[in-house]
């Protein structure tokens, strides 16, 4: 999942970044709105963390803005405003909820499940595909109840798969959903990553795999369990008994 973080306090937004990432989240950070425009048209969030008070405008006007334009992405207001009168206007601005600094960064993400598993965006908190279950809220994979542990960037790739299951899904999609606008990320980091979750998913006895189709992208698919061989009973008389 990605997460927008619009803030233009450098201390606080590298710190809130460093724990979504540990918590499996992909982060991008802007200071200005002008920079958060420019982020929603080249990628796709799941939530906007947001300040009231930036350098070129003010906060809740531009998600009132956004609102009206029918954007649906999920915001949360992080700010030191925290009157009453301020914080009905925050949420009758179309804000999804309110978080007053300093803040929790527990609580902060406990809030950012909570509205997950109520986004439209979110078309199931666990998603199946064979024996494989995937919590997306609490970032857990199992495979026949059996947890598996497995790093932030290889969870992000078997989420991206298993929401679009049995279909192709493009490298350019994978790479989008994994890495935030200023990771420092290899030629091969994708075919890495895909390989480590091939492993994982080898040793555990998964059902599904990950097939490459050349020149497009990857896919999540069940592996396919070769039929039994039926064996026909001789019939009656058949049987030779020699002495």
């Amino acid at each position: 999942m990605r997460i927008l973080v619009v803030d233009r306090d450098a201390d606080f937004a590298r710190a809130v970044k460093e724990a979504l990432l540990v918590c499996g989240f992909a982060v991008d950070v802007v200071r200005i709105l002008d920079e958060a425009e420019t982020a929603l048209a080249c990628a796709s969030y799941q939530i906007v963390l947001l300040e009231l008070v930036l350098p070129d405008g003010d906060g809740l006007d531009w998600l009132k803005q956004l609102r009206r334009e029918g954007c649906s992405i999920p915001a949360i207001i992080v700010s030191k405003l925290n009157d009453l009168g301020r914080r009905i206007a925050i949420f009758n601005g179309g804000a999804d909820d309110f978080l007053p600094k300093p803040i929790s960064i527990d609580e902060l993400v406990a809030r950012m499940r909570a509205i997950l598993r109520r986004s439209p965006q979110m078309t199931a908190p666990v998603l199946t595909f064979g024996n494989l279950h995937f919590d997306s809220i609490g970032r857990q994979v199992s495979i026949d109840d059996r947890q598996l542990r497995i790093a932030r960037r290889e969870l992000c790739i078997l989420e991206h798969l298993l929401s679009r299951a049995g279909r192709t899904v493009s490298r350019a999609s994978l790479e989008e959903s994994l890495y935030a606008f200023d990771d420092e990320v290899s030629t091969n980091a994708l075919e890495v990553g895909i390989y480590r979750l091939r492993t994982h998913l080898s040793r555990s006895a998964a059902t599904p795999r990950i097939t490459t189709v050349r020149g497009v992208g990857y896919a999540l698919e069940l592996a396919q369990v070769p039929a039994a061989q039926s064996i026909e009973p001789e019939s009656e008389g058949s049987l030779e008994v020699r002495s």
